[in-house]
């Protein structure tokens, strides 16, 4: 019940609404009450003869209807407005918690798993809000009433109206633990049906490039089914007790009619009294019918609960400290102090049985300000990992990073970032215009300062020849676009910021040669007086670059000019053969052609 009392505290903030929900259940208790009490005065005066008494039974029970109406209206009015505006709140911070965890956490994290958390499961909890909370205090509240109101009548009876009552808890009971495991499995079903779709959705082009769509139909078919199953379960299990509660509290009517006729029979007491009590127990029936309702509300918000406290409960690997400094403006100096780093097969860094996979070990690198720095190496040799390492997108296994004297662990994250531009190989823009996208790290940008770095990407020609210039919508993910042309609004988005560090990470991949060489040269000219970084495949770039770093399984196994590299020999001449000697062999024969 942990889980329960923790989504419970979103409703203190709004203890307010909560108090007149309760007020005005309260109140519609009360008047429930009075019903029963005034059917007895009716039949045990009234069709004696005492037409005043009748009257005003009569009308009293009719006032009671109405103020019934009113007071339903409003409870469930609040109650229903407190549940949205909770889980609104918990929505929120749900969102909040995804967007301060690390890279990390995404690597590891499906997309469908955390959709599903913030979506079906949210809705979830607002039902429990908004219906499983108000029939609980109500069955709470109406069995204390109509227990004291027996009581008062005939103690008795009371007994042996409540006896199958603890039968009930006791099925009620078996109930909610056997539910709450059925419906975390039921959701974590549906979660991962959620990932396979949102997997397809987002890979509809390679589905249907390798003609997949039958084995896709299947995947989701399988995933539907296993979601479906666990579903079923849970709908067999309550339909097995439910019925059998039905039952149990039927048996109250019984035992009522049974004693409370022989004490008619006998003189103990009156007619009226015995339906009085019928009533009161009907009026507690209907209650105890939705208490398999209500149990597998909190069976459910258990089960969710304990899927988003696994979300909200975790911690980052990549956090602020308390006292963390604001990152003054920057020169550029990076240094890298014997740094080791590893991903862990755990999804946070502390967890027993963690195993590090080692990418990085003991680099050494100093790039003074406005050095433009080259990394080269086979795929996996941790050239994107040197690099992430730099804004914090991870963290240092051990050594420290600094920018400009400080370790970039003592600095608030993002005085760190908005003073680094990143352009990654693996684009993505968002579904707006492409002028939201370019300024999307200075919303602040004006017209003229946005076209200014889409020239220097070489991105205003192609976006001046769409339908609205740089009002045209993206469409998801950028797909409208070809990929050099998300490339060149990716880094004039980096350009936009300013940065004194910029980080391209194979960014002109998917231009053609043309296209590269006019963003080369005026990247260049940018990157003059920053410190660049730059993951390079190309010849031309790297041979511009003041520093070249050859990167091997994860160590820094050569560094320098590209002459000095070359006349080292070693690793970079082996790649220089593999991959660049031929870039350089065609740019030498397209100049003498020229000639």
């Amino acid at each position: 019940m942990k889980y329960v009392w923790r989504l419970l505290a979103y409703l203190r903030p709004h203890w307010l609404g909560v108090a007149l929900s309760f007020l005005a259940l309260l109140f519609g208790t009360l008047l429930n009450l009075t019903v029963p009490w005034l059917i007895k005065r009716v039949i045990d005066f009234g069709l004696k003869g005492d037409i005043r008494v009748l009257s005003l039974s009569s009308a009293a029970i009719i006032g009671v209807g109405i103020l019934r109406f009113f007071v339903g209206y409003g409870q469930r009015y609040s109650s229903g407005w407190i549940a949205y505006v909770a889980s609104y709140d918990l929505r929120n911070a749900l969102f909040q918690r995804v967007q301060s965890l690390s890279f990390k956490y995404h690597d590891q994290e499906q997309t469908g798993q955390l959709m599903s958390r913030m979506t079906s499961d949210i809705a979830v909890v607002q039902r429990f809000f908004s219906v499983g909370l108000l029939d609980s205090m109500n069955l709470i509240l109406l069995s204390l009433g109509v227990t004291i109101a027996m009581w008062q009548l005939n103690p008795q009876l009371t007994f042996y109206a409540l006896a199958p009552f603890p039968l009930l808890a006791v099925f009620a009971t078996r109930f909610v633990r056997i539910v709450r495991h059925l419906w975390r499995s039921a959701q974590e079903r549906f979660a991962y049906m959620t990932a396979v779709l949102q997997e397809n959705l987002t890979g509809a082009q390679v589905v249907r490039a390798f003609a997949r769509e039958r084995y896709e139909v299947d995947k989701f078919k399988q995933a539907n089914r296993e979601f479906m199953d666990r579903r079923l379960k849970t709908i067999y299990t309550w339909a097995e007790t439910f019925p059998l509660m039905t039952f149990i509290a039927a048996l109250s009517s019984v035992l009522v009619f049974w004693f409370g006729g022989a004490e008619v029979i006998a003189g103990k007491t009156t007619v009226g009294t015995v339906v009085a009590f019928n009533g009161y127990v009907m009026l507690l029936a209907m209650p105890v019918r939705r208490l398999g309702a209500i149990i597998n509300l909190y069976g459910e918000a258990i089960g969710i609960g304990e899927r988003l406290f696994e979300v909200l409960d975790t911690v980052s690997p990549v956090r602020e400290k308390p006292d963390a400094v604001e990152l003054p403006h920057i020169e550029g100096h990076v240094c890298f102090e014997h740094v080791d780093f590893g991903y862990s097969t755990t999804k946070e860094a502390g967890e027993s049985g963690e195993q590090m996979a080692d990418v990085l070990t003991d680099i050494n690198l100093n790039v003074p300000v406005g050095r433009m720095i080259a990394l080269i190496g086979q795929t996996g040799s941790g050239k994107t990992s040197l690099v992430n390492l730099i804004p914090r997108f991870y963290d240092v296994t051990a050594g420290r990073v600094t920018v400009d004297g400080y370790d970039v662990r003592d600095v608030t994250l993002a005085s760190l970032r908005r003073q680094i531009g990143v352009v990654l190989q693996d684009t993505l823009l968002f579904s707006v215009t492409i002028a939201e996208n370019i300024a999307y790290g200075r919303p602040d940008a004006t017209e003229e300062e946005i076209e200014a770095a889409a020239k220097a990407a070489q991105a205003d020609e192609f976006i001046c020849q769409m339908p609205k210039g740089y009002q045209t919508t993206v469409g998801p993910r950028g797909v409208t676009l070809s990929g050099g042309q998300r490339q060149r609004i990716a880094i004039a988005r980096a350009l936009l910021v300013n940065p004194r560090i910029l980080i391209l990470d194979d960014s002109t991949s998917s231009v053609d040669t043309e296209t590269e060489y006019k963003i080369s040269q005026t990247l260049y000219q940018l990157m003059v007086g920053r410190t660049s970084f730059i993951i390079a495949h190309r010849l031309a770039t790297v041979k511009k670059a003041d520093e070249i770093i050859v990167l091997h399984r994860g160590r820094i196994v050569q560094q320098g000019t590209h002459e000095e590299l070359l006349a080292q020999g070693g690793y970079y001449r082996e790649i220089y053969d593999l991959q660049l000697r031929d870039q350089e062999n065609v740019a030498a024969a397209a100049m003498g052609g020229a000639g």
